[in-house]
């Protein structure tokens, strides 16, 4: 699987919060006061510093890596003006922050415009230093080794110690969550999966992930904030929520989904509301029959005739079902046999298929999710399970990958801690 793409994102998409990186907001005391005596000391010295994962995995987060150094490597030319300046500048962003919560039009303008001021004189003390690093990288969706160098950097490390922080975060997370994700793409064979992993952390990680879901190969995302570094859009089905406000109908609440959306959403229904996957998928069809027909009465004949023309990618027609029994319930077609027959099993699939071929409704695409993670997809495939699209969730989310940064050679020779000497920086692109 290729998962890399040449071309690097731009440092715009990342909306970096440059005014807290630069003033070393995120960032580990300790690098802050090890700035302070390098520039304290006027060294002026140059070393090589390098990333590693410390698991094998998918990489991702170094296009952002590369964007926080484009925009944040260097210093502040006055630093006791620079830190008056940061300071004002927080006392204003609370400010203004208050004045949105509270909707006071007059002074939302006022502290937007000081908030603009601040900055610009801060811009204005900011001496650049990116042109003066070497930076050399592998491309997001690379897979790496253990220990394989996937950064790295070579200049006064005054420009840039106080970055290390950020900077691992945002290879960590990323590739963390692009590891997983390329883990149940490969176990699901080329069978779409969708990433809902959105409701299981904070919303501010929301486009990091997506961005390493997609990069991973996954086929969709849930959010907005999930797919807005490439400029995609989320998808999903009808919610529990929405069949709730339709008193537990989940044929009501589908056909008010249907009438409802824009045409190009393909119309996927929600079935485990009654812990009765086949049957409520069967009123779903029925109802769409008789709407079609303008009849209350459906003969079986009808039905099995009419079938084929409510199942489709078109307003009007479903085009899947989604499976979400919960782990504790067994769904009334699944076998009574034991825990393993709870929850979205390999038997309440096959039964599915069966009953949707029977209907007619060949092309009924069947979506399976709660509780999926790499294994239980590779149970599902090794047993040719009829499953058209797995949504996977939390399970994406729970492993970690840390991100280790050394410095490797000083003034030009090889100067590493013992067992972190320099690796091979010979996979790794120069970043112009």
């Amino acid at each position: 699987m290729n998962l890399q793409n040449k071309m690097r994102l731009q440092p715009s998409v990342f909306k970096i919060p440059t005014d807290k990186l630069r003033a070393g907001y995120y960032t580990d005391r300790y690098f802050l006061r090890t700035q302070e005596v390098l520039r304290s000391g006027g060294q002026n010295i140059r070393v090589g510093y390098q990333f590693f994962p410390r698991k094998d995995a998918v990489i991702c987060g170094l296009d952002e890596a590369i964007a926080i150094l484009k925009t944040c490597a260097g210093q502040y030319r006055n630093i006791p003006q620079a830190e008056r300046l940061y300071r004002s500048l927080r006392e204003v962003q609370w400010k203004l922050q208050q004045a949105n919560f509270l909707q006071k039009r007059s002074q939302i303008s006022k502290w937007e415009a000081r908030r603009a001021a601040l900055r610009e004189e801060l811009n204005l003390l900011w001496e650049n230093r990116w042109t003066a690093l070497n930076v050399f990288a592998l491309h997001d969706g690379a897979p790496v080794r253990e220990n394989e160098v996937v950064l790295a950097l070579q200049g006064n490390p005054l420009f840039f110690v106080h970055l290390e922080t950020p900077l691992l975060g945002a290879i960590a997370r990323p590739t963390a969550t692009a590891t997983a994700v390329d883990r149940v793409v490969r176990a699901a064979k080329g069978k779409q999966v969708v990433f809902f992993s959105a409701r299981f952390d904070h919303y501010w990680t929301q486009a990091t992930d997506g961005y390493a879901a997609l990069k991973a190969g996954a086929f969709g995302v849930s959010t907005d904030a999930n797919a807005d570094y490439w400029g995609a859009q989320s998808m999903g089905t009808i919610p529990h929520f929405l069949i709730g406000c339709f008193g537990g109908e989940t044929a009501e609440a589908f056909l008010a989904f249907d009438r409802h959306t824009p045409a190009e959403v393909k119309r996927i229904a929600l079935v485990d509301w009654d812990n009765d996957c086949i049957g409520t998928t069967r009123t779903i069809l029925e109802r769409l029959i008789q709407k079609k027909i303008s009849s209350h009465k459906l003969p079986e004949k009808i039905f099995l005739e009419r079938v084929p023309e409510v199942v489709g990618d078109v307003k009007g027609k479903l085009w899947g079902v989604r499976f979400d029994t919960s782990q504790t319930l067994r769904d009334k077609s699944a076998p009574p046999r034991g825990k393993k027959y709870c929850g979205v099993c390999p038997e309440l699939v096959a039964r599915a298929r069966k009953a949707f071929d029977r209907w007619g409704a060949k092309k009924l695409k069947i979506i399976v999710s709660g509780g999926f993670d790499e294994e239980k997809i590779d149970l599902f495939e090794r047993r040719k399970c009829p499953v058209d699209v797995y949504g996977v969730g939390s399970s994406l989310l729970r492993k970690k990958i840390d991100i280790t940064a050394d410095i490797v050679e000083y003034e030009g020779r090889a100067c590493a801690k013992i067992g972190r000497e320099k690796g091979d920086w010979s996979k790794l692109e120069r970043v112009r």
